[in-house]
């Protein structure tokens, strides 16, 4: 993860990025996390690195626990889509 070192939130409280619950103030906490994220040079593999280890939670890559999640469901329809499609 040497990518983590050119990371935005390096720096940052790493509390931002893991609020505790999903309503009120802990809305605050992800949409500043997010904040943070729109500034960071190394999102992309944030992201990546999240969605490979399966990470349920805090803010990585600028999503959110539900925007991970979703994003995983997509791929696994498109590769389900992609599998059965018809060749010839």
């Amino acid at each position: 993860m040497e990518w983590l070192r050119s990371a935005a939130c390096a720096e940052a409280d790493p509390d931002l990025f893991f609020p505790v619950g999903t309503k009120g103030p802990a809305l605050e906490d992800i949409a500043a996390a997010k904040r943070v994220c729109s500034r960071c040079p190394v999102t992309s593999e944030c992201l990546a690195w999240a969605l490979s280890n399966r990470q349920t939670s805090g803010v990585w890559g600028g999503t959110c626990e539900e925007e991970r999640a979703a994003l995983i469901r997509d791929d696994r329809l498109l590769a389900h889509l992609v599998e059965r499609r018809p060749t010839g």
